[in-house]
């Protein structure tokens, strides 16, 4: 089963080498991975994608807690969440099949960067399954140059925050 994990790190060299060598000493796999700073710049939120069991996904959760820049570690599959991934794609797209091209990029709200020729860059966000579909789709319709996605980032909704930070409400 496909889980997310959320991961609050100090923000030190070596602290990604040290969950990603975690991962890679014990055989797991990632699907994809982001990182970057929080609102504190002292720690990075990496969030990566993985496939495995609950046993398994439970014990990459206790296992990330013991690395040593680790401040806590949430699945937040399971949990209400938001998730987004961004895809830049670049497409070659025949004039015949312009009308079909146009009519994807407004039905999925696609963003066209770039129209140079048959040549188009364009930026779409959604979940991964979104980003999969969109992907076909253009597929379909004209021969995918290149092709990068971000990874996905995802966050729990409501009030609850990754680690011991409490969100404070107006009063």
């Amino acid at each position: 089963m496909r889980h997310i994990i959320s991961i609050l790190l100090q923000n030190e060299s070596g602290a990604l080498a040290r969950v990603s060598g975690m991962f890679a000493a014990r055989g797991y796999n990632i699907e994809s991975l982001t990182v970057a700073p929080t609102q504190d710049p002292s720690l990075s939120r990496l969030t990566l994608v993985t496939m495995g069991s609950d046993e398994v996904i439970d014990q990459i959760v206790k296992q990330s807690r013991k690395l040593i820049d680790v401040v806590e570690v949430l699945d937040v599959t399971a949990r209400a969440h938001s998730e987004c991934e961004l895809m830049l794609i670049k497409l070659r797209v025949a004039s015949r099949a312009q009308e079909a091209f146009d009519a994807v990029c407004a039905q999925r709200a696609l963003h066209v960067l770039e129209a140079a020729g048959e040549l188009r860059c364009l930026r779409a966000a959604g979940t991964g399954t979104e980003i999969d579909e969109i992907a076909a789709e253009l597929g379909a319709i004209g021969e995918v140059v290149e092709l990068v996605r971000s990874g996905v980032a995802a966050i729990e909704t409501g009030s609850a925050v990754l680690g011991a930070r409490v969100l404070a409400t107006a009063g």
